[in-house]
């Protein structure tokens, strides 16, 4: 065998052997890293028994979901949560996995946002899932890309890259049920209107195939802009969502305090029968609304008592534009009004009464 040959084995058998290396040592990073491991790995078995959620920024801001028999609530306004929202949280924080490890050094933390939340300057948010047997707290700090980012078990020192990216907001309004009521304009017979200015009036139409509402009494020498100018009244009850929540005052929450006369009122008639009250109220660049449901139909009664039960004794925090929609004055939806005439100045002169001096006529050639 020629020495050349022997060399050109030599240097394959050494590029194996250093393939060979490279790989298991990839293998034990790999290994050491806990890739595809759940952080946190209690929470996975105890999904369904978490009772409670907190949720805590070094701002000061927090959010605590208790779970009650009836569904999860809000605990710093004892109003219900968005349930689906609160389960996706906890679905996200169960399946969690470790992309790989990252630094276990305290004075790098704040790099990745996984610092303890004790202090204005932190950036993460740390949340704890309660259950019986154990408190799974985690810090999320910031993202890596679309689909991961940094956290680190509270009680680990190791900071991770992990998926999927953890979704959890202090903000306790972030986390309310929004659901407020949605009752399509198809089902509205009648909107009668107590405007804070301006008289109050009704928009109503006798059947639903009637496409368009009428005022029927009118400011005498006045008239719509359009046949259809006051529909709009009809589709507030669409959708209508809140922003945040809190008590009446003066209401333990069997029922609602008096509503005062100079606050603006809508009521909304159904052609089977439901009648919904809305009363509204100002305060500086907030707007709140209160609810009210009667029945006179056996077919809407169980629909009434059960939206009473969900709002009677709240106050809820609605957008500026709904509140001002809910609310409109006759005004907005009537064609101006022609001036009056100056009566002085079509009044012709008096017969024999004195007339100026005529201007004197430029000279002609």
């Amino acid at each position: 065998m020629s020495g050349r040959r022997v060399g050109a084995l030599l240097v394959a058998a050494l590029v194996i052997i250093a393939l060979g290396l490279w790989s298991a040592s990839r293998k034990v990073q790999i290994a050491d890293s806990g890739a595809g491991t759940p952080v946190l790995k209690a929470l996975k078995a105890q999904l369904n028994e978490v009772t409670e959620v907190r949720i805590a920024r070094g701002d000061g801001s927090k959010a605590t979901l208790r779970k009650q028999p009836t569904g999860w609530v809000v605990g710093e306004r004892e109003y219900p949560a968005d349930t689906s929202r609160v389960r996706k949280l906890l679905i996200d924080l169960s399946s969690l996995d470790t992309i790989e490890a990252k630094t276990n050094d305290p004075a790098k933390y704040s790099q990745l946002g996984v610092e303890d939340v004790n202090t204005p300057t932190a950036i993460g948010t740390r949340i704890e899932a309660v259950t019986p047997e154990k408190v799974n707290g985690l810090i999320v700090g910031k993202t890596s890309g679309a689909k991961s980012g940094y956290v680190r078990a509270t009680d680990s020192k190791q900071s991770l890259l992990a998926t999927p990216i953890i979704q959890a907001e202090a903000d306790p309004k972030r986390w309310l049920d929004t659901t407020l009521v949605d009752i399509p304009e198809s089902r509205v017979k009648e909107v009668e209107m107590f405007p804070t200015t301006g008289p109050s009036f009704k928009a109503t139409r006798e059947k639903k195939e009637q496409g368009d509402f009428t005022v029927p009494s009118l400011p005498k020498g006045r008239e719509l802009q359009t046949p259809s100018a006051v529909n709009p009244l009809a589709t507030n009850l669409a959708l209508l969502t809140l922003t945040d929540v809190r008590r009446v005052a003066g209401s333990s929450g069997d029922g609602a305090a008096p509503t005062p006369a100079q606050t603006p009122r809508v009521i909304f008639r159904t052609f089977d029968g439901l009648e919904i009250q809305i009363s509204g109220q100002a305060e500086g660049e907030l707007r709140f609304i209160s609810l009210a449901t009667t029945s006179s139909a056996k077919e809407t009664a169980d629909e009434a008592t059960k939206l009473n039960a969900r709002v009677k004794g709240w106050q809820f925090e609605i957008p500026n534009y709904k509140y001002d929609a809910l609310f409109r004055p006759l005004e907005q939806f009537l064609l101006t009004a022609e001036p009056k005439a100056d009566a002085k100045a079509k009044t012709p002169p008096k017969i024999g009464a004195k007339q100026p001096p005529a201007l004197p006529q430029s000279p002609t050639n």
